[in-house]
């Protein structure tokens, strides 16, 4: 049973970090890619982040360049999105995914297993 469980965010102020983990399971993570969603209230979902096999290939929605890092270790089966200096405008829930196949992509038509994901708040 292929599972995604995401975890690590909360509240934060804003210029805050915090760190969100996708732990997955039922599949090696070493023949896919993963990548970070999120949604804010009246919005469409936004390709974050993703990550190829071995780090070797990432990309950055230009909202989140300079300020956000996606790394994985496919050791744990688990993905982190590293979120520093966070605006208000972050705050949305975050979701990670797995792709049909191994190509990093930002697009969410090309993943077919979602996590159930976990909300951040940047607010004073």
């Amino acid at each position: 049973q292929v599972q995604l469980v995401e975890s690590g965010g909360g509240l934060v102020q804003p210029g805050g970090s915090l760190r969100l983990s996708c732990a997955a399971s039922g599949f090696t993570l070493d023949y896919y890619a993963i990548g970070w969603f999120r949604q804010a209230p009246g919005k469409e979902r936004e390709g974050v982040s993703c990550i190829n096999i071995s780090n070797v290939t990432t990309d950055y929605a230009d909202s989140v360049k300079g300020r956000f890092t996606i790394s994985r270790d496919n050791a744990k089966n688990t993905v982190y999105l590293q979120m520093n200096s966070l605006k208000p405008e972050d705050t949305a829930v975050y979701y990670c995914a797995k792709t049909y196949g191994s190509s990093c992509s930002r697009l969410s038509h090309e993943y077919n297993y979602w996590g159930q994901g976990t909300q951040v708040t940047v607010s004073s």
